[in-house]
């Protein structure tokens, strides 16, 4: 165990063994809620976890190349390759990573569109109404709603969402009876 903290404290590992440390206390603190992992993203994966994985695989090429080598420019040389392949290595793995995870796209009040949304006003006409829809995650909202026709709405009835108007910000609806 000594020569490990022996090797790590020597150049060029010395170099990466104190930002893994900082890496090893910041993923306490995730893991214990005190930081979020909000903070952006690299390839669709958060940046802490990208600088985490070059930081890791970087230190242990240095440790690896403190351990083999002695002179001075063999060291040098181990941290140039320890830059690069902890670089290499976190692409390759985050590319990987992108690849599996299925992509997130922001939601988009479009998304109602082709929705039942239950009436929440008396009425809907041309300039006026309200209705209540779900999210294919589960979360409601209320959305305001208009007519095209003279259709009868009540409170609490059904109506299909089947367009939405950007610059009024409101959803086009028609009646809508049940299942086909």
């Amino acid at each position: 165990m000594g020569e490990l903290v022996q090797t790590a404290l020597e150049f060029p590992a010395v170099l990466f063994t104190f930002a893994l440390l900082v890496v090893l206390v910041f993923w306490v603190l995730v893991v214990t809620g005190v930081v979020g992992l909000d903070d952006g993203e690299l390839l669709s994966v958060p940046v802490a976890a990208a600088v985490s994985l070059f930081v890791a695989v970087a230190w242990f090429v240095t440790l690896a190349g403190t351990a083999l080598f002695t002179g001075g420019l063999a060291r040098t040389a181990a941290l140039a390759v320890a830059l690069a392949g902890g670089w290499l290595s976190a692409r390759l793995l985050l590319t990987a990573v992108r690849k599996a995870l299925p992509a997130v796209t922001a939601p988009s009040r479009t998304d109602f569109v082709g929705r039942t949304c239950v009436l929440r006003t008396s009425t809907v006409t041309r300039d006026f109404g309200q209705a209540e829809v779900h999210a294919e995650d589960g979360s409601s909202a209320v959305i305001q709603v208009r007519q095209t026709g003279t259709d009868t709405f009540r409170a609490g009835g059904t109506a299909l969402i089947f367009d939405y108007d950007a610059e009024g910000e409101f959803f086009w609806v028609m009646p809508y009876e049940g299942e086909l």
